[in-house]
C-alpha cells in the first residue's frame, strides 16, 4: 500500500505526524508513504523509515508573490510530481482550506481526512471523499494517530507514540555527546520568551556542574540574542548557523535540553532527549512536548518572568542527574 500525506507545517505539527506513521508501519505490512510538506520542514519526514519521497511545497513562499513567473512555473512542477502517481490513500491531516484546495484536491487517490467537527477549518472537508471525527479533546499526537487509524483501517494503539526518528541520528552524534546542555532560547511571539536575565542566571548556575552551555540560533536577531546570553562565559558556545538536520544532530547528543515554546522543543521530544519547556501564555495540554522525558514548567500568571532561574536550574539538575550515562 502507498499512501500520501499532506501535512504541510508547522514544524510541531509534521513531528506530531511522525507517530502515526509508526502506527502504520507496524499495523500494515509493507505501506510506504510520499509527504507533502513545506519545503522549510522538508528535511523531517525523511528521517521516518517508512517514508518513500517526500514533496515539498512553498505556499507560505508562493502567496507573497502568487502571480509572479517563477511562482507560477513552481506550481506547476509541484502539480507535475503530486499528480505522478496514483495514491492507495490519501490522508490530508493538516485540515485547513488551503492545503486542502491547493494540494488535496489535486492529488490522485482516495481522500481521508477530518469531519466539519473536526478539522481545524470546517470547510477543509469539502475537498476528502471519506471524512472522519476525530475528538479534540486529546494531544494532537493522538488525534493524528487516531486519523491514521480510521483512514487506514486498523486499531488505534494504546501505547505511547513511537517517533521512530531518534535511530536515524544515532551513528552521527557531535563527538561530545552526553556532555553539553542545548537551551532553546528563541521563539516567534514575545509573550514566550523568557527574560534573558533569566537565561544568564541560569547559565550561571550550571557553571559548576562541569556540563558546556550550546546556544542554537535561525534568524540574525536570535543570533544577537545567544552572543548576549553566551557573553563573559567560557563554558558556553554559540553554535554557527545550522540546517535542521545539523541541529537534530546536537539535541540528539545533549544530555538534557532547557527551551522555550517552539518547534525545535518538538523536536527534542521526537528525538527522546530530555526536556524542560518553559510556558507562559500557551497551554501545553493539548500541544505541549510529547515523547519520554518531557517536563512542562508553566510559569505563575502565565507570565514567563515570573518562572524564576532558580526553578528551572533545580529541575534541570534533577534531570541531568536521572541521565548521567
Amino acid at each position: 500500500m502507498h499512501v500520501l500525506i499532506v501535512k504541510t507545517s508547522s514544524m510541531g505539527d509534521v513531528l506530531h505526524s511522525l507517530p502515526a506513521l509508526t502506527d502504520a508501519m507496524h499495523a500494515i505490512p509493507g505501506i510506504r508513504f510520499d509527504w507533502v510538506v513545506e519545503e522549510n520542514f522538508a528535511q523531517i519526514p525523511g528521517w521516518h523509515p517508512a517514508v518513500d519521497k517526500v514533496l515539498p511545497v512553498a505556499i507560505r513562499r508562493w502567496r507573497k508573490h502568487w502571480f509572479g513567473s517563477q511562482q507560477r512555473e513552481e506550481r506547476v512542477l509541484f502539480k507535475r510530481a503530486l499528480q505522478s502517481r496514483e495514491y492507495d490513500v490519501v490522508i490530508d491531516a493538516q485540515g485547513l482550506i488551503k492545503s486542502a484546495a491547493l494540494v488535496t484536491r489535486l492529488s490522485k487517490g482516495l481522500k481521508h481526512g477530518q469531519d466539519s467537527r473536526s478539522a481545524r477549518e470546517p470547510f477543509a472537508s469539502w475537498w476528502y471523499d471519506v471524512r472522519h471525527e476525530v475528538s479534540k479533546q486529546q494531544h494532537a499526537v493522538e488525534r493524528t494517530r487516531e486519523l491514521f487509524a480510521k483512514s487506514l483501517g486498523y486499531e488505534k494503539p494504546q501505547n505511547q507514540g513511537d517517533y521512530a526518528i531518534a535511530g536515524h541520528f544515532l551513528h552521527h552524534l557531535p563527538a561530545d555527546a552526553h556532555h553539553y546542555l542545548v537551551f532553546l532560547h528563541a521563539t516567534t511571539r514575545d509573550n514566550k520568551h523568557w527574560p534573558e536575565s533569566h537565561w544568564r542566571q541560569l547559565i550561571e548556575q550550571m557553571k559548576p556542574g562541569g556540563l558546556r552551555v550550546k546556544l542554537p540560533w535561525g534568524a540574525e536577531h536570535e543570533h544577537q540574542r545567544a552572543l548576549r546570553l553566551a557573553e563573559g562565559f567560557e563554558h558556553v558556545e554559540v553554535l554557527p548557523k545550522l540546517t535542521l538536520e545539523a541541529i537534530a544532530q546536537q539535541l540528539a547528543g545533549a544530555r538534557a535540553v532547557v527551551s522555550v515554546d517552539t518547534g525545535l522543543s518538538h523536536l527534542t521530544a521526537a528525538l527522546d532527549r530530555p526536556n524542560l519547556t518553559l510556558y507562559g501564555p500557551t497551554d501545553p495540554g493539548l500541544i505541549g512536548g510529547y515523547g519520554q522525558n518531557q517536563q512542562a514548567l508553566s510559569a505563575p500568571n502565565h507570565n514567563l518572568a515570573e518562572l524564576t532561574a532558580d526553578t528551572v536550574a533545580e529541575k534541570l539538575r534533577a534531570v541531568i542527574t536521572e541521565n548521567t550515562p
